[in-house]
């Protein structure tokens, strides 16, 4: 494959103002790295909560974008996994030590040296990128398409966070119906799960998305839930729905929390948590969370809903996710 000497890429140089777009030199892989050729990158909420200054620590200069779909143009002399042609998905977990506790104990995601793709390590509002090699997925050519970018971190972190309910759960409350929630609500259903999908006050468009996927119930976040639920998972980053979600979960039932940044969770009486009800939170992703998700969806098949824009229009596409005026979600195409 024949490289050119630099590349574009749209890149964050201080929080809370907009993107520069910049003409970059290609960058080279290390030996553990390859060179991957972008073909489209996703636009995630958590890109926003680094952009708008809510998420505190990214490298800065920073090339956000952490949904990566792309082709292995050069690969590292010790990244034997890979090979150039590959098609690949490159995470927001980009690096783990391997060897602190967590490490050691299966909870990869929760690494205290770990790196992560758009956020402490370049990631994929660009033309090309490196990656660590042990962190590509390697996909099969039926995600060679930009649909495909919002299952490499909307979809991993709805499956992690869906993998905490338990098996037992079947009626399943949602708690804002973006990315995420769209893809799960496809595999849960596939599974015999009932979903009930509570989106901002008045989306009549985002409520109508989701009965068209086949959610059992859609409505208000304020409204009580038409019936109890056996568990809930919230992707919205507001604090006021971890109470409401715990009122209307039944005994024992999980309110699981799927965003990595969330405004403040205001008081609530003990009695909404009695009853060996729970809340988690859902840091990150492991390697084998991957692994076991696109095993599972290739079983079926998971329909992204997508708005496309072309890389230099990031920012555009970061304002519509910010005023909720995407269904499914944005994608930055870089051909």
């Amino acid at each position: 494959m024949r490289l050119p000497d630099s590349v574009k890429a749209m890149v964050l140089e201080k929080p809370k103002q907009p993107l520069v777009l910049k003409e970059m030199a290609m960058p080279s892989p290390l030996p553990h790295q390859v060179l991957i050729k972008i073909i489209a990158c996703g636009v995630c909420r958590t890109d926003l909560h680094i952009i708008d200054g809510e998420l505190t620590n990214p490298k800065l200069p920073l090339i956000p974008g952490h949904e990566i779909i792309g082709i292995v143009a050069k690969t590292g002399s010790k990244a034997e996994n890979l090979k150039e042609g590959d098609l690949v998905g490159v995470p927001w977990l980009g690096y783990t030590c391997g060897a602190c506790k967590y490490c050691r104990n299966g909870k990869e995601n929760l690494c205290i040296n770990a790196g992560f793709t758009g956020y402490t390590i370049d990631g994929g509002y660009a033309e090309y990128t490196v990656a660590n090699a042990q962190y590509c997925f390697p996909l099969s050519n039926k995600y060679a398409n930009t649909s495909a970018a919002p299952l490499l971190c909307a979809g991993l972190i709805g499956f992690r966070s869906y993998s905490m309910i338990g098996k037992h759960a079947t009626s399943i409350g949602i708690y804002g119906f973006g990315a995420a929630a769209h893809i799960l609500t496809q595999l849960a259903i596939y599974q015999g799960k009932k979903i009930f999908a509570f989106t901002r006050d008045n989306d009549v468009e985002a409520q109508h998305f989701a009965r068209q996927l086949g959610s059992t119930w859609a409505g208000n976040s304020s409204q009580p839930s038409p019936q109890t639920l056996d568990a809930a998972i919230i992707f919205a980053p507001v604090g006021s729905l971890v109470p409401k979600a715990l009122m209307d979960v039944d005994k024992g039932g999980i309110v699981v929390c799927g965003g990595i940044h969330m405004s403040d969770i205001p008081s609530f009486p003990y009695r909404l948590l009695w009853e060996e009800r729970s809340i988690c939170s859902v840091a990150n992703l492991t390697r084998k969370d991957g692994e076991i998700f696109f095993k599972l969806i290739n079983e079926t098949e998971i329909n992204t809903t997508i708005k496309a824009y072309p890389l230099i229009k990031a920012n555009e596409a970061l304002d519509d996710l910010r005023n909720g005026n995407i269904h499914g979600a944005a994608v930055l195409i870089t051909s």
